[in-house]
Formats: C-alpha cells, sequence, structure tokens
C-alpha cells in the first residue's frame, strides 16, 4: 500500500497524519510507503511546525526528519491513495493533477471516520498548542480506522 497525505503547507496536518500512519504500518509490520506533500509552495524544504512535531514526539511519533514537498500530478502514478486533509485541498489536488486526476484515489482524509461528511481536518497553524492535541487525536482516529479497512 502507498499512501499520501495532502494539506496546504505540509508542515501540520499532513506531516502528522504521515508519522501517526507510518507508525501504525511499521507497529502492524505492514510494509507501507507512506508520505506527505502540500498543495502550496509556502514551506517547501521546512520541517514540520514545532507544534506538530511535540505532539507527534509525546505520542512517541518522531517526524523531525520531514521536510515539506509540493504535491505533483505525478503523485497519482506513484500512490495507490492520496487523502486530502481538508475540501479546499481536494479541490487543489484536482486542479494541480488537471486530466491525471483520479477520482478513486483522491479521498478527503476525515471521509473514512464519517463517511459522506465531508468533514476537514481543522488546520492548527493559527492557534496554540493546544489545538494540536485536537488535531492529533483525530488524524490517530482516521488512521486507526484506515489500517482496519485495509489490514
Amino acid at each position: 500500500m502507498r499512501i499520501l497525505f495532502v494539506c496546504l503547507g505540509n508542515i501540520c496536518r499532513s506531516p502528522i497524519a504521515e508519522g501517526v500512519m507510518k507508525k501504525l504500518s511499521h507497529d502492524h509490520k505492514l510494509n507501507w510507503e507512506i508520505d506527505s506533500a502540500a498543495t502550496n509552495n509556502y514551506h517547501i524544504g521546512e520541517a514540520p511546525h514545532k507544534f506538530s512535531q511535540q505532539v507527534c514526539s509525546e505520542h512517541g511519533v518522531n517526524i523531525s526528519m520531514q521536510l515539506a514537498r509540493k504535491f505533483s500530478a505525478e503523485d497519482f502514478d506513484k500512490f495507490d491513495l492520496i487523502y486530502a486533509m481538508a475540501d479546499d485541498v481536494l479541490s487543489e489536488i484536482k486542479q494541480i493533477s488537471g486530466s491525471s486526476f483520479i477520482s478513486s484515489k483522491a479521498i478527503l482524509f476525515l471521509n473514512e471516520l464519517y463517511p459522506n461528511e465531508n468533514r476537514s481536518v481543522t488546520d492548527p497553524w493559527y492557534g496554540d498548542k493546544d489545538g494540536y492535541y485536537v488535531v492529533y487525536d483525530e488524524i490517530e482516529a482516521c488512521c486507526k480506522k484506515i489500517l482496519s479497512k485495509y489490514i
């Protein structure tokens, strides 16, 4: 299984999802390839936000070595599933991908937990560290749901 998580800047939500899913797949001895990306260029080459790193670390997940990268249409060739962390991100994935977009591969992340509700993971960027805990818990619950769906 090859999974890509995508958010706007690839420093808050998608790195947390990448780290959590890597840990879960490792714990279950799965040979899954997990990555994350951004639809925007804001933070390309940067490590995840300090609060994303801290909250993940407190949960035994190390994301400090991740570096933000830009999503590209070629990602549809490389990944089985592409999870958009928010509705606006899914729209940007469609725009970036153009004719390469494959709707069966691009899924709104929280639809795995809340089918057809089209919820977005709240962007914690504008808040304090407490908001990152809420985001982590929601992402972890959804990653566990995805794992149970495919193993």
